[in-house]
């Protein structure tokens, strides 16, 4: 029999908001966390916003000794291992101390880990200087090295690992977490991903020109999903974490529980019948959703809130028609729908595990967040469904039972998540 896997804890490193206080003050005022940034003006990048969580030095030491500090230039790593930790004390679990946690283990996600730290051994590398590489680089760099901190300073002895589907990564890595516990592998699992920050992350992005160009001078106006004035993605970059476990588990510890996963799926529309390296296959896109829903053992009507990928791009409007699709609902009878990139922008390798963040926290306490900067709703979108099906102010309701999260990324992947209010 399969089990039933629910969520025990919460960890998040955002633009708008560190910490899980913080972060749902900020996501129920529609606090934008983005900012102009002077050194991509003078570095010649179109885009000079973006979005980048406010985390001191004093607060890395309350994670992070001051040897590994000494040794760490990976923000991503940096943002994995806050979140991460989070989490795992959100739970109301200690840290292994002489055997490891055999029956806990990650899977967290990341696109590309320590580009700083990359940067600077070519650079040692280039001059002759391979001696002065340093003994953190591989572990920096290595696509791993996410899952590896975070899976040593916690102790975890079942499967650690890193996966890595571009803007679809955390939420797969959050269904291949839920997959491995119900069929008996793991009692419990962190979950999550990561993005660094910064110009050697977004430069490839703007050269793309797929990111906006205006609102220097507005920087909280510049992400803008579903709206028909969005010119572009806002970068973001931070990091968000699950704990994932068996209910039989978590009730027998008396667990706080957030929330229930009751299924999901992934797919790739193999990039054709329109989709793209960077483009999605609509036909995938809505065999995927269907999928999870099938999975989950829900029908489309149940679901009362959509946590959109929407990016503020030209696909916005694609999105829609595809969840319309999919659904087979439209007009007033479509589902509320918002995007957290309104606030945050969009954090790459991290959406999906801080937006799901912020879904959970949603369906525990009662409310569902705005979608901001969508005051002029893009004319395609207001053809298929209702205006107020985006909130644009918070909305306290108990009504929300399942929510569905789904985010797309390049290559042409597709992963969607059916959570649940839990029921015992």
């Amino acid at each position: 029999m399969n089990k039933r896997v629910v969520i025990t804890g919460l960890g998040v490193v955002a633009p708008n908001g560190v910490g899980l206080e913080n972060f749902e003050r900020a996501i129920k005022a529609g606090q934008s966390g983005i900012e102009y940034f002077e050194t991509l003006k003078e570095m010649k990048f179109s885009c000079c916003i973006g979005g980048i969580p406010e985390v001191s030095e004093e607060l890395k030491l309350a994670y992070l000794t001051p040897l590994q500090l000494r040794n760490f230039t990976s923000s991503g790593i940096l943002y994995a291992c806050m979140a991460g930790i989070d989490a795992w004390k959100d739970a109301g679990l200690t840290f292994a101390e002489e055997e490891p946690f055999w029956d806990s283990g990650c899977i967290f996600g990341a696109g590309i880990s320590g580009v700083e730290k990359m940067r600077e051994a070519t650079y040692k590398l280039d001059s002759g200087k391979v001696k002065r590489l340093g003994s953190t680089t591989v572990m920096q760099t290595m696509a791993s090295g996410v899952s590896a901190y975070l899976g040593g300073i916690i102790g975890l002895g079942n499967q650690v690992t890193t996966n890595s589907s571009a803007c679809a990564t955390g939420t797969e890595a959050i269904l291949l977490a839920y997959e491995r516990i119900q069929a008996g592998k793991a009692i419990r699992m962190i979950a999550g991903s990561s993005s660094e920050h910064g110009p050697y992350i977004w430069g490839g992005f703007d050269a793309m020109r797929v990111m906006t160009y205006k609102h220097s001078e507005t920087p909280t106006k510049g992400s803008r999903p579903m709206s028909a004035t969005a010119s572009g993605f806002v970068p973001g970059c931070g990091g968000g974490a699950l704990i994932l476990e068996t209910l039989e588990s978590a009730l027998a510890r008396n667990a706080k529980i957030y929330a229930e996963i009751l299924g999901g799926a992934v797919n790739s529309g193999g990039q054709r019948i329109g989709g793209t390296m960077t483009a999605p296959n609509s036909v995938s896109v809505q065999r995927c959703i269907k999928a999870a829903i099938h999975n989950a053992g829900i029908q489309a009507e149940d679901i009362d809130l959509i946590n959109g990928h929407l990016t503020a791009t030209v696909k916005d409007p694609v999105e829609i028609q595809n969840w319309v699709t999919a659904l087979g609902r439209q007009g007033k009878d479509f589902p509320y729908i918002h995007s957290l990139k309104s606030m945050i922008g969009h954090c790459l390798s991290a959406a999906g595990a801080i937006e799901s963040v912020a879904a959970v926290l949603g369906l525990k306490n009662n409310f569902i967040f705005p979608s901001i900067n969508c005051d002029d709703l893009h004319p395609e979108i207001a053809e298929l469904i209702a205006k107020d099906r985006i909130p644009d102010q918070i909305i306290d309701t108990d009504k929300v039972d399942i929510v569905a999260k789904a985010s797309f990324g390049f290559g042409d992947v597709n992963s969607c998540l059916i959570f649940k209010k839990i029921a015992i």
